[in-house]
């Protein structure tokens, strides 16, 4: 009786922590989903709130006098339609709405396929899933097909470049039977030509009635399309084969396909055609040789999104609405390693969501690279990223991750969450180079809105704010940033030094450390980067709450910048950045900031005293720097130093503090014990 008593107790604790995982997953998916709700409405207000000539532009060919749509002559009478004949047939019972009615409706509409296509790729993931994946994926896919940019580049425009995908993906994965499965990738082809390359993916598969069944779909639609519109179905498969010429120049940036891109780079005419078809050849051979591995593997979301990769590379024009299939391949597992498990998704994802811009630095060199971005991930999705077959033994149980014995903190007052341990093994290095451009853009672009710039009221704002920071320097006795200016200015060596110091070691020195960590301290690495990343957010906020001219932009005070010379208060000159920088945000002090965290990480991480000095100059000379340049107030650089104080406490509060490497043990004659697994956490 006592056995049965305490199984059945066991049994009721089990089923009760069952229910209250159930529950939180419950949770969980709930928040996902309103997420994906908000960022629904925040695209419909984006769209549906611009001016009337800024959106929807794509649907303007369709729209005739008094705001009804009405077609006369060809469809490619203008530049805008660049679909299909067959898709401009479906589009024609439109022409008897009105122009709102139509704005409102493709809109909801787009967005409902945009939901439909996030719930069939979440089904469609390999088997097995776990059950909090299968809860969670779908709201996780809605929510980043929104925030992509072909999905706001199609609802901007008014593009179809979503049903083609949705089609694909019905076929393969909800529909049952081949024909109907080969019918739906049919109108999408009759939609979108280029998806007729999922015809040998089926018949190779074994789908080989799906596979009859699309040819002969795409025929029947185009046919049909010819027959009601010969003149428009000429122009389009003669004089335009597959709608090359139509839209945009085939140069544009926006035609991300092997076309465009030989194009930007130069070449033209039967050369740069020949050389098109070769290698949209070997992309095809070689794409459609892996997707269809894939999918008698049993990854046909992925062998789906392979192909539609190669159908983005070897189509003549493929506009970022089309793009949808780079983001599918997501799903691919790449990684022998759980640290590099996320490197592909992250990648992917950050390709389909930021501009190149974003992606890479403003470097003529690195032009070709940015500027076709999305192809390559397209090209490398098809043909080079080596994705885990499912027979591979680190598919599903990636090699784990090392981690550091948890370390009790000194600080008995700070509560520490339940976190793992801190990780010993080095992150994977494109990963890292990627987020840390991304991060770096996104600091950029966030510091330049965040007083609108050098318009009126931001420098009024900013110069009354610069006011009150005197006065409190006056009253505390600091106020020495113009008679340092003066004094400097007046010494030709000091005057360069400062300058030079200024504009020189501001990225290097922390970007040195980091690498110096990186390589030879994988853990400590991870402790500082983190330091360093929560204090640039909190600059950031400082930056939008708090905008605050600097010494050399203050009328009346006498402060001469010294790197870029005297300024004109209203339009301030800081160089080849001043469209690119905020010229009033001061407060707080990232030059001091980030030059203090270096002479902080370098005192604790160095063995050599002279080094420990050497690094704690940096912060030295920094602040020496920006006040006698004229750059920064004093209690900026106080403020600098607050944040990365507030960066290394949140460090320390989500992962710890950081272990120490202990003393090893005199020698005695005797074997010395071994070092516990906490202690190696210094590298």
């Amino acid at each position: 009786m006592a056995d049965v008593e305490h199984g059945g107790r066991a049994g009721d604790a089990f089923a009760a922590g069952a229910r209250t995982a159930g529950a939180r997953l419950g949770v969980l998916r709930a928040g996902l989903w309103a997420v994906a709700a908000l960022l629904a409405a925040r695209q419909v207000a984006a769209v549906l709130g611009a001016p009337r000539t800024d959106r929807l532009t794509d649907l303007e060919t369709w729209v005739g006098p008094h705001g009804v749509l009405h077609v006369k002559g060809s469809l490619y009478d203008t530049d805008r339609f660049t679909g299909t004949p067959f898709a401009g047939l479906a589009l024609k019972p439109l022409t008897r709405s009105a122009e709102e009615a139509l704005g409102w409706g493709w809109t909801f509409g787009t967005l409902l396929l945009v939901v439909a296509l996030g719930v069939v790729a979440a089904r469609a993931l390999p088997q097995p899933v776990g059950r909090r994946t299968s809860l969670l994926a779908a709201p996780v896919a809605v929510s980043l097909l929104l925030v992509s940019l072909p999905v706001r580049n199609a609802l901007h425009l008014g593009q179809s470049g979503i049903l083609p995908v949705l089609l694909v993906l019905l076929g393969c994965f909800a529909v049952r039977g081949e024909r109907a499965c080969g019918a739906l990738v049919g109108l999408a082809a009759a939609l979108q030509p280029t998806v007729l390359l999922f015809t040998p993916l089926l018949w190779c598969t074994g789908r080989r009635r799906a596979a009859a069944s699309t040819g002969v779909t795409f025929a029947a639609l185009t046919a049909l399309a010819w027959a009601a519109m010969p003149e428009d179905s000429a122009g389009y498969w003669l004089h335009h084969p597959a709608g090359v010429g139509l839209g945009r120049a085939a140069d544009d940036l926006a035609n991300q396909s092997l076309h465009g891109a030989l194009l930007r780079f130069g070449l033209t005419g039967p050369p740069e055609i020949g050389l098109f078809l070769g290698l949209g050849a070997v992309v095809a051979v070689l794409g459609l040789r892996r997707a269809v591995s894939y999918a008698r593997d049993g990854q046909l979301l992925l062998a789906v999104a392979v192909t539609g990769c190669v159908a983005v590379a070897v189509s003549p024009t493929t506009w970022q609405y089309q793009l949808l299939w780079v983001l599918l391949a997501a799903v691919g597992r790449v990684g022998r390693k759980a640290a590099d498990r996320y490197m592909w998704p992250v990648a992917v994802v950050l390709v389909m969501t930021l501009p190149g811009s974003m992606l890479l630095p403003n470097m003529a060199a690195l032009y070709p690279l940015r500027d076709n971005v999305a192809l390559i991930a397209a090209l490398a999705a098809a043909t080079l990223v080596p994705f885990l077959p499912r027979a591979s033994a680190h598919h599903r149980t990636p090699v784990p991750t090392e981690r550091a014995e948890p370390v009790r903190t000194r600080w008995r007052r700070v509560p520490l969450p339940p976190l793992p341990g801190r990780v010993l093994t080095r992150p994977n290095l494109l990963l890292e180079l990627l987020l840390i451009r991304v991060g770096y853009s996104a600091y950029q672009q966030v510091r330049l809105a965040a007083t609108g710039g050098t318009n009126a009221g931001g420098r009024a704002t900013a110069e009354r704010h610069g006011d009150r920071i005197l006065a409190v320097e006056r009253f505390l006795g600091i106020d020495i940033e113009r008679g340092v200016n003066r004094t400097v200015s007046t010494i030709g060596f000091l005057r360069d030094f400062f300058d030079f110091y200024y504009a020189s070691f501001h990225f290097l020195v922390p970007l040195a450390v980091l690498a110096v960590l990186y390589v030879r301290r994988p853990a400590d690495y991870r402790w500082a980067r983190s330091a360093l990343g929560f204090a640039t957010l909190l600059a950031l906020v400082g930056f939008w709450l708090y905008p605050l001219a600097p010494p050399r932009l203050m009328p009346g005070l006498g402060v001469i910048d010294t790197v870029h010379g005297v300024q004109d208060f209203s339009k301030p000159d800081y160089g080849t950045l001043t469209a690119l920088t905020n010229q009033y945000a001061a407060m707080p002090s990232l030059h001091f900031g980030w030059s203090l965290w270096c002479g902080l990480v370098v005192a604790v991480l160095a063995r050599r005293w002279w080094v420990k000095a050497l690094g704690l100059l940096h912060p030295l000379f920094t602040v020496s720097a920006i006040v006698a340049t004229g750059n920064h107030w004093v209690l900026d650089a106080v403020g600098g130093a607050a944040v990365v104080a507030a960066g290394f406490g949140l460090t320390h509060l989500l992962q710890g503090p950081r272990a120490r490497t202990p003393v090893p043990p005199a020698r005695t004659g005797s074997t010395p014990s071994p070092v516990p697994a906490a202690g190696r956490t210094s590298g």
